[in-house]
């Protein structure tokens, strides 16, 4: 059983005793519905930027990526030219990875040619709801279903999604509930979906 943090709530141990910005994002977005082609685009592009970083780092960015990236709209974000990725590289207010940037703008040219809306898409994975884990050691880094996932994005084009960042876009998303049966965070509140 965890502790409870100093407002007397117990939280997933990632999220507990860390800073505001990361308790509010566990509270109030992490393992919460989110659906629409733009804010999972959005969500998609900064689980590649993270990877290999910290989530915070990418939080205290996150309004730095909207504004470099218009906003994720995914039909802007695909016209991006070789000056964007320039303008994107000497922004400090960003991750400036070039093979990062390079995919979220190749991604957003994947996700423009869908025959499917991309929220449908990545919805169409999420795996049958199941229990909540009952510590963060039985939490999985990646499921059949992100493999699958990640299988099918790349297939149509998209890259720096493989079977882990699809599996953190699912958690994040509200795809599955992984906040742990201890958490404070009402399990109905964490996905509407089922």
């Amino acid at each position: 059983m965890s502790e409870p943090d100093d407002d007397g709530r117990i939280r997933c141990g990632w999220a507990g005793g860390q800073s505001q910005l990361y308790r509010d994002y566990h509270d109030q977005e992490w393992g919460r519905e989110l659906r629409g082609s733009v804010a999972l685009f959005e969500r998609m592009s900064l689980e590649a930027f993270q990877s290999g970083l910290s989530w915070l780092i990418i939080l205290r960015k996150r309004d730095n990526f909207r504004a470099a990236f218009d906003g994720f709209d995914i039909a802007t974000v695909a016209r991006y030219s070789d000056r964007d990725v320039s303008r994107l590289m000497a922004d400090a207010g960003i991750v400036r990875n070039r093979a990062k940037i390079e995919a979220t703008i190749s991604n957003a040219r994947a996700a423009a040619e869908l025959d499917v809306d991309l929220s449908d898409l990545l919805w169409s994975y999420a795996p049958p709801a199941r229990p909540r884990p009952a510590t963060l050691a039985d939490v999985p880094g990646l499921s059949p279903e992100s493999q699958a996932l990640a299988k099918d994005l790349k297939k149509r084009g998209f890259r720096f999604v493989g079977p882990t960042t699809a599996y953190a876009l699912m958690q994040a998303t509200g795809m599955v509930d992984d906040h742990v049966q201890s958490c404070w965070v009402p399990a109905a509140a964490a996905s509407t979906r089922r």
